[in-house]
């Protein structure tokens, strides 16, 4: 197995890398997302019959797909948790939608998402998205704290005078989240205003800190994690080519003393035989 089967796994990761091979991937996944919406329009007759059988034609080909993966990358498969989702992804879609599972037919459409693992830019941006994860958790915990804060003012000030928006600590919450989102936020400071009119004050705050500061950040953190993407990417890239560097260099090298050798054989006297002599 140890002679025969490394260069059939070998064939196989060359082929399942190839630029060809991801392109029909990536057109059956775009058009695995049209037949997918054109099943939600056609509910009866033929044509659905027909949708449903080029569904699972394709579901068959990623199947295959996912096979030779597998049998390409080994153990390697599942360190990349890409494919870890593509693997997930189409389990999901195997499992017969009957019964209580019925459900589960909706999330075969998370097919589409492989599309970001098959298209390198956008694969770029969400594993940007993924390193900016624990600096989101943080502002996320900054703008909570921050609105915690808002609403228990809020109710304090403006719960006697505007019960319908300030009344507790939920019914604040919810008027908070549709100030920070400039839903109405004009009819809810003129509600409060008629007896407070210097709440303007409170909501101008409020605004600037939680829909101009906090949620900014939010925007600074993400383009932070792409940046380490693209700057871990563009070192990977520079350390290819030094290593490309070192190999040329090395080959040269190699080559010179081939010469050399060649040379010194080329320029050294054959020895002459040896006569023995006659008895």
């Amino acid at each position: 197995m140890s002679v025969g089967g490394a260069p059939v796994r070998e064939r196989l990761r060359r082929l399942v890398e190839h630029q060809w091979f991801q392109r029909t991937v990536l057109g059956v996944i775009i058009a695995n997302a049209a037949i997918l919406g054109l099943e939600t329009s056609i509910l009866d007759g033929p044509a659905d019959e027909v949708l449903q059988v080029i569904d699972d034609a394709m579901l068959c080909f990623f199947v295959a797909e996912i096979t030779l993966r597998l049998v390409a990358h080994g153990p390697r498969f599942f360190r990349d948790p890409w494919s870890v989702f593509d693997l997930l992804v189409v389990g999901i879609a195997l499992i017969p939608a009957t019964g209580p599972l019925s459900l589960l037919r909706a999330l075969r459409i998370l097919r589409v998402l492989r599309l970001a693992d098959s298209v390198p830019s956008m694969k770029r941006v969400v594993n940007g998205l993924v390193a900016a994860v624990p600096g989101m958790g943080s502002v996320g915990a900054l703008l909570v704290l921050v609105m915690y804060v808002s609403v228990v003012i809020a109710t304090n000030l403006y719960g006697a005078i505007a019960p319908e928006h300030f009344g507790d600590l939920g019914t604040t919450a919810f008027t908070l989240f549709q100030v920070m989102t400039g839903e109405a936020w004009p009819d809810i400071a003129d509600d409060v205003m008629v007896h407070e009119p210097m709440a303007w004050i409170f909501f101008v705050v409020f605004i600037l800190v939680v829909s101009f500061a906090v949620l900014n950040l939010f925007i600074a953190v993400v383009v932070s994690g792409m940046e380490s993407i693209d700057d871990l990417a563009e070192h990977e890239e520079k350390n290819d080519a030094e290593v490309m560097t070192e190999l040329r260099a090395i080959r040269a090298q190699l080559a010179a003393v081939q010469a050399e050798l060649a040379a010194s054989r080329a320029a050294s006297p054959e020895p002459e035989p040896e006569t023995v002599p006659a008895p």
